[in-house]
């Protein structure tokens, strides 16, 4: 079908091109194109019942509609349509013969002659055969307006069937593929795609691409030619979406043309992509086309999905797939739409149960109307998941599964509380009759997954709602005497929590925090009486609460209690720790119940706060002095209130000490492998003399030992040990110090220093031998500061030793390594500077000098280099392969495999080396020069074996042998050097009988210059 033109629209027309439901197909007598003519929708305006200026040979139309009113036949067409087609053919026959007739006889008779009447005849039949021809060409036109008003007559256009449209067409012997009847054809059928279609504001059916397929077969109209009037329409919408001026007016064009799109998409099926050719036609881009399929199809399957409701059958879930397949609807996006529209049911329930629970005026009964929402919704998903695992889900629509909220309206987090307070309502239904039964269970599962909760935030919520049931049950059992009265009190709390799927270890929080709300209200006065324990002791057998339990409740509660007296005690001080603080210690120590070791954890707790104040003043004093006295005054509120502090928690007296803690302290120190000779810590030892001067002891129980890391320890210990040797150093003007020197007692203090540290006695022994060890060795670094040891100084290294305490063994050791650590500094010196060689390094080792600690691997290395180098450059070219490669470096300690690859490297490098020097020394005239160089040359030639020599001069090879062998070497090495030399036998013959006349020193000389 050639394309049309179209004229233009009345003014009185809708603006959108799917308002008009009927397009005209007329002939123009001037073109072959088509002209159509639209006429204004019925459904939009009423006033429109007649047409527009129309060509004489058009019809009138008589009756509104989809197809217009049905046409009158004027002319000759009223006796046209009268006639078969074989009347008509008679007729027009009998005409044209009375028309020849009586032309012949016209002829004859006005002019007489024969001729006269064959020319009449033939004008005549001419005239009559225009005639006849005139009236059957008018037949296809009354055919089309027969055609028109059969179609126009029928009240349902379903109804038009193909029989009757083959019939008239027959009825008028007329083909279809006659202009007017095929005209009339594209005609109706235009008018009816577009009266199907909907306006721009209304979407698509569903039904629409059926109508028009069975109505395009009931006329018989080929596809080619349907796809023409689907394309013509397409151009008028495309026209006046480009006429369009308002962006409105644009978004309806669009949406029209998207429509039309799709329904003609799925009305020619496969065959659409070459019968309808938007892209060449309109410039259209496959995107778009794709766009418009995907939006109508979803629009198509979202109002199929409308009409499910939530008692889903498997017949509609196959329904659905069959019209997804048939909208042309991918699996992903009907996935998508069908768990939308299950959300959107859910959600309908969910915002009534939420208004239900939100709703001030609440019913009676307004929290099972929620819960039956919310049963609703559970009963929908479950059948949605039955559906899902059905034999024939494969037939089904795609996305029937389990419902979730996610990207609907409650997916958010400002919504999670709404959530939560449904599920929560659901928990609290649950167990509204005091317990819970399996199927709420499976129930709450389901719902937690459904509203997107997590599973931490479900057990949190059932948890809270379970544990106040539980607490009321275990209330009610406990007053109506159920629980003190079953025989076995676990038993009865195992069924109880067992009936509400309550956890065991949830259950047993609850009875300590029971317990625990107990115990506070009996210290409310600070005490534990008799009472009070047996009423602890009733509840904790009937709670089944573990001991361990109850104790670290009393650690907690009276702990806190007991803890605040003892900071009190503690903050006190020396001088504010009277009796009445002691009376209320001993009142809380044992008013409350505490065993002795929370009690002593407690105060061990607040006193190691406090002895880490003072270690942290001391290690911030300015200087050691200033930090020994704060060390002082921690030994001090030791022994005045800690010592105090732990009698009284005790129950003891501590005025004065035991026996046995002073025995213990006089053989405290006695296994400690001889340093018990050491002068200061000898001081540290009681006697029972300056015990008693001193008074009572300080305690060793609470400690810092976990506090502060033992390097620190020992350097608090070291510091004050310090003060006790120097004394208090006192500055006065002018620069000038007073040193005051402490008595025996103070290093009683620094003994109980030790304990306040928590140090052992290997650790204080440990200090004690370091600063002897540093005292001696001062000492002894100045009197051996020559390295040399005589027996004067020996003497007085020994009565050193004395005063120290230092054992002998330990003094030999420093004065050996000071003696040694000067003999290597001399040692390194010396190979240094080049002063030290191999002999000398055996008469040290001889001497039982440790070259290994002594000197260092590299200088010994560097020590066999030089060794190696001073070999291959001695000029006697002697080479010793054991002396070499096994007794220098046994004598250096140097790895043999290294050694060997030195002295290859070397005599690789000093073998080129010497053949140059020979040759130089050979042009200087120094022939004793020359013979070493060819010395040195066979040496390393023997260390590492060479490949005879290249030289550009022969002769100056030639003049070389020659000299060395005029000195009557050995027959071995002249030998080699010819080897390396690379000289023939017979010339090494001629040199040696000629000596010195070989030398020719006239060339030598011209050759130098």
């Amino acid at each position: 079908m050639n394309p049309a033109l179209l004229s233009a629209p009345p003014s009185s027309q809708h603006p959108l091109l799917l308002s008009f439901p009927t397009f005209r197909f007329r002939p123009a007598s001037l073109s072959k194109r088509r002209r159509f003519k639209f006429f204004s929708p019925l459904n939009s305006l009423s006033s429109s019942s007649s047409s527009s200026d129309q060509s004489p040979s058009s019809a009138n139309l008589t009756t509104p509609g989809i197809f217009g009113g049905k046409k009158d036949l004027d002319g000759i067409q009223p006796v046209l349509d009268q006639l078969s087609p074989t009347i008509r053919l008679a007729t027009s026959a009998i005409f044209l013969a009375g028309a020849v007739a009586a032309g012949y006889g016209l002829g004859l008779r006005f002019c007489g002659t024969r001729n006269a009447a064959l020319g009449g005849a033939a004008v005549l039949g001419a005239a009559g055969g225009a005639a006849v021809y005139a009236a059957n060409s008018a037949v296809p036109e009354v055919a089309a307006v027969n055609l028109h008003n059969y179609v126009a007559g029928c009240d349902d256009p379903g109804a038009v069937k193909k029989e009757d449209i083959e019939n008239i067409a027959k009825k008028y012997a007329v083909s279809k593929q006659d202009e007017a009847f095929h005209m009339e054809l594209c005609d109706l059928y235009c008018s009816f795609v577009c009266s199907v279609l909907p306006s721009e504001n209304e979407d698509l059916k569903g039904d629409e691409v059926d109508k028009i397929l069975n109505f395009k077969n009931a006329l018989g109209i080929d596809d080619p030619d349907a796809a023409a009037v689907h394309m013509e329409i397409g151009r008028r919408i495309n026209r006046q979406k480009l006429e369009t001026g308002d962006r409105d007016g644009n978004i309806e064009q669009r949406r029209a043309f998207q429509k039309l799109i799709y329904v003609s998409t799925l009305v020619f099926g496969e065959a659409s992509s070459f019968l309808l050719p938007w892209k060449r036609v309109l410039k259209l881009t496959d995107a778009e086309v794709g766009i418009a399929i995907r939006e109508n199809s979803k629009r198509l399957y979202a109002y199929k999905l409308n009409s499910l409701g939530r008692d889903i059958e498997p017949k509609q879930l196959i329904a659905l797939r069959e019209a997804q397949l048939n909208y042309r609807l991918s699996d992903e996006l009907a996935e998508d739409l069908f768990r939308d529209h299950a959300r959107k049911l859910v959600e309908e329930n969910i915002s009534a149960a939420l208004s239900i629970l939100k709703s001030r005026t609440r019913a009676v009964g307004g929290v099972q109307q929620a819960v039956g929402q919310l049963d609703r919704i559970l009963a929908f998903n479950s059948l949605l998941i039955s559906l899902r695992d059905h034999m024939d889900a494969d037939r089904f629509a795609r996305g029937v599964g389990p419902v979730s909220l996610v990207g609907g309206e409650y997916d958010s987090d400002r919504k999670m509380d709404d959530l939560k307070l449904l599920y929560r309502a659901y928990v609290t239904a649950s167990l509204s009759g005091g317990r819970m039964e399996e199927n709420k269970l499976a129930a709450l599962s389901q719902l937690r997954n459904v509203l997107g909760l997590g599973k931490q935030e479900a057990e949190a919520i059932t948890r809270d709602v379970t544990s106040k049931v539980y607490q009321k049950r275990l209330s009610d059992a406990v007053q109506d005497g159920k629980l003190e009265m079953a025989d076995s009190k676990a038993a009865f709390l195992q069924s109880l929590c067992d009936e509400l799927h309550f956890d065991t270890e949830k259950a047993s929080k609850i009875h300590e925090e029971i317990y625990q709300k107990k115990l506070q209200q009996c210290v409310a006065d600070e005490e534990l009486d008799d009472k009070d324990v047996a009423a602890l002791l009733r509840l904790r057998v009937m709670l089944c609460i573990p001991q361990q339990t109850v104790d670290a409740v009393h650690m907690d509660i009276c702990g806190r209690l007991f803890e605040k007296v003892v900071r009190d005690a503690v903050a006190s001080g020396v001088d504010g720790y009277d009796a009445d603080v002691r009376k209320a210690v001993g009142k809380a120590a044992h008013g409350l119940r505490l065993t002795r070791e929370a009690a002593m954890s407690i105060a061990s707790k607040a006193v190691r706060k406090v002895f880490l104040t003072y270690v942290k003043r001391a290690r911030s004093a300015e200087n050691r002095t200033e930090s020994a006295k704060e060390l002082k005054k921690m030994i001090a509120f030791n022994r005045l209130v800690v010592t105090e502090l732990i009698a009284d928690i005790k129950g003891e007296s501590s005025d004065t000490p035991s026996d046995e803690s002073v025995k213990e302290e006089l053989h405290r120190f006695d296994d400690n492998d001889g340093w018990e000779r050491l002068q200061t810590l000898k001081k540290i030892r009681p006697d029972k003399e300056l015990t008693a001067k001193m008074g009572k002891p300080g305690q060793a129980e609470i400690t810092l030992k976990e506090d502060i890391s033992e390097r620190d320890r020992m350097d608090l210990y070291r510091t004050y040990l310090l003060y006790c040797l120097t004394g208090e150093v006192t500055r006065i003007p002018f620069g000038a110090q007073i040193t005051t020197k402490k008595e025996d007692s103070e290093f009683l203090l620094l003994n109980q220093l030790g304990g306040i540290l928590g140090l052992t006695t290997k650790e204080i022994v440990d200090v004690h031998r370091s600063m002897a060890e540093q005292t001696f060795r001062q000492q002894a670094e100045v009197l051996l500061a020559d390295g040399q040891l005589t027996k004067a100084r020996v003497d007085q290294l020994s009565e050193l030793q004395e005063q120290v305490g230092l054992p002998p063994e330990y003094a030999q050791k420093i004065i050996k390594s000071i003696t040694t650590s000067k003999m290597a500094a001399a040692i390194e010196k010396a190979i240094a500077q080049g002063r030290l060689s191999i002999k000398q390094i055996r008469e040290l080792k001889d001497a039982g000098v440790n070259l290994d600690t002594m000197i260092p691997e590299s200088l010994r290395e560097n020590l066999f280099k030089k060794t190696i180098d001073e070999i291959f450059s001695s000029g006697t070219g002697e080479f010793d392969e054991e002396e070499v490669f096994d007794k220098i470096p046994s004598d250096l300690k140097i790895n043999d495999q290294k050694a060997k690859r030195v002295v290859h490297e070397l005599a690789c490098s000093r073998l080129t080396n010497s053949l140059i020097q020979a040759v130089s020394l050979l042009r200087q005239r120094n022939h004793q020069g020359v013979v070493a160089s060819l010395n040195d040359l066979l040496a390393c030639d023997k260390a590492v074996p060479s490949e005879p020599l290249s030289w550009d001069m022969p002769e100056e090879l030639a003049d070389l042998y020659g000299i060395y062998a005029r000195r009557n070497p050995e027959s071995e090495k002249l030998v080699r050097l010819q080897y390396l030399l690379g000289l023939s036998d017979s010339m090494a013959a001629a040199l040696r009988e000629t000596g010195e006349e070989v030398l020719s020193m006239g060339k030598e000389e011209k050759f130098i210059f």
